[in-house]
């Protein structure tokens, strides 16, 4: 079994995956995470590794950056490999002055300006919600571990370059306190296939304070909400 994005057999790829839009990012959460990570997907640089975390299989998989990307590869691996879970593991630019560089957010909705859903089965609705039982698991796990969290609804911006801000005013109104790229195309896949999607959101960046963090932190310094997921994943 493997598809024209994917390489790996069905049975290489475990039920709960930790997708991250960064290849390196995935890389990364493999080899200091996971016992004997074996890469299962090289097709394109959009490295895929499973392996065991405190035993239980777990594959971390790399989405590539935006909705189209992450589109396919989630829609793959709900449909064709038969995965139960997805948490997005990424970054985020902060909207609210509550929210500061290196925090933890727990998507608990995605709005987007995007047609994306639409186009893909004609839903209509600019909000999308994650799983309730997936989140419960990451807000459990955050717990558990004694790492804080924030709770947030993001905005799943198509475009990364905004010429001026009129945006803004729409991100104002509905209400969003951070903004990525990715989330609404994920739940909303996880909702066409029945499917569980979360997302887990470090801050790496704020409208608010201009702080913003390099390249190099975002990829490999990010590992609470790595270990919060993980522990989501297997619970």
């Amino acid at each position: 079994m493997s598809t024209a994005h994917n390489s790996a057999s069905k049975e290489q790829i475990a039920k709960s995956v930790l997708m991250p839009g960064d290849p390196l990012r995935a890389k990364f959460i493999a080899e200091t995470f996971l016992e004997n990570p074996v890469l299962v997907n090289p097709v394109r640089g959009v490295n895929g590794y499973t392996g065991t975390y405190k035993g239980v299989p777990v594959t971390v998989m790399a989405s590539g950056m935006g909705m189209p990307s992450i589109g396919i590869y989630s829609y793959e691996l709900f449909k064709f490999y038969d995965v139960e879970n997805i948490i997005r593991v990424g970054s985020a630019g902060a909207y609210v002055a509550d929210l500061h560089i290196r925090d933890v957010v727990i998507v608990d909705s995605a709005w987007s300006e995007s047609t994306f859903a639409k186009i893909q089965n004609g839903e209509t609705a600019d909000v999308i919600y994650p799983s309730e039982a997936l989140n419960k698991k990451l807000e459990d796990a955050a717990e558990k571990l004694g790492i804080p969290y924030h709770l947030a609804r993001t905005h799943s911006s198509d475009v990364f370059y905004h010429e001026g801000d009129d945006y803004y005013k729409a991100v104002e109104e509905n209400h969003c306190g951070c903004v990525e790229m990715e989330s609404f195309a994920l739940f909303h896949n996880a909702k066409v296939t029945g499917r569980n999607a979360a997302c887990i959101l470090t801050i790496s960046d704020s409208f608010v304070s201009k702080e913003e963090t390099t390249p190099e932190e975002r990829q490999n310094s990010f590992t609470a909400m790595m270990k919060i997921a993980l522990e989501a994943a297997i619970a």
